[in-house]
């Protein structure tokens, strides 16, 4: 039996998602340009990331008045229900900047610290994902099921890289290590759609470092909903230092791997 609660909050951020999806395809600007940059100069913020941000919360707050939120523009409340919201506006904000398909509104659900709900929408797509705990992971209404384990050099995986100089140059030496062993790498620029691809089965397995809980809380939910795993180091659950999602067989072989060649780490 599906919680009532977890139900009405899935129907929340469905509606939610979509409803900044649609204004974000629909009200892109021709010129739009850089309205504030983060950890570096091409960590860029657009007008839409902030308006889709306030959109998102608006309603929340309308819905849910005593729950928290916590977004990657600067949403930050504590909430007295138990549950909070978690909410990356535009996941792939470099993409959608240049007009590029692969971005996301990210939307997740915690009850006492659980993820319980997440939602991804991918306009430029038009695919919505979501996931339920414990009832599934599904892409514009079907269920979806991660791909079976392939042998590790059939792998086919996706990654990301950082804004920092330093921290691009570990990554660089990560890949240059790893792609000879596998299939072949893919950079999407968009964290939430590349865990929502290996709940789909359109990748094997996906990792980067110094993703924040907007980046991976909704698209990771979906991700082992569809049968995979999530993680971060050996033992330790997806973080800052390292978030990896793939096929059982495959995390196995994975993580491990990526710990040895410091993905984690600058």
């Amino acid at each position: 039996m599906t919680d009532p609660l977890n139900a009405r909050l899935l129907d929340i951020a469905l509606e939610a998602a979509r409803t900044a999806g649609a204004m974000l395809r629909e009200r892109r600007p021709a010129d739009l340009g850089v309205s504030a940059t983060k950890s570096s100069p091409i960590d860029v913020v657009t007008e839409m990331d902030i308006a889709a941000e306030k959109l998102i919360t608006g309603f929340l707050a309308e819905q849910r008045p005593d729950d928290g939120l916590l977004g990657e523009e600067g949403a930050d409340v504590r909430g007295t229900s138990g549950v909070r919201w978690v909410i990356d506006p535009i996941d792939g904000t470099v993409n959608y900047l240049y007009g590029l398909p692969s971005w996301a509104v990210s939307i997740a659900a915690e009850r006492d610290g659980e993820t319980v709900v997440g939602v991804v929408e991918a306009p430029m797509r038009r695919e919505t994902y979501h996931a339920l705990l414990g009832s599934g992971a599904y892409a514009n209404g079907e269920r979806v099921h991660c791909r079976p384990t392939p042998p590790f050099e059939q792998a086919l995986l996706g990654t990301g890289f950082g804004y920092l100089t330093e921290r691009r140059a570990a990554q660089a030496d990560v890949v240059r290590t790893l792609l000879p062993r596998v299939r072949d790498i893919r950079r999407s620029g968009s964290a939430a759609i590349d865990l929502c691809d290996v709940g789909c089965g359109r990748l094997d397995g996906y990792y980067e470092r110094g993703l924040n809980p907007w980046d991976y809380a909704a698209g990771a939910l979906v991700a082992r909903e569809a049968g995979a795993r999530t993680g971060g180091r050996p033992g330790l659950d997806a973080s800052n230092e390292l978030t990896v999602a793939a096929s059982p067989g495959l995390f196995a072989q994975l993580q491990p791997l990526l710990d040895e060649l410091g993905a984690w780490h600058d």
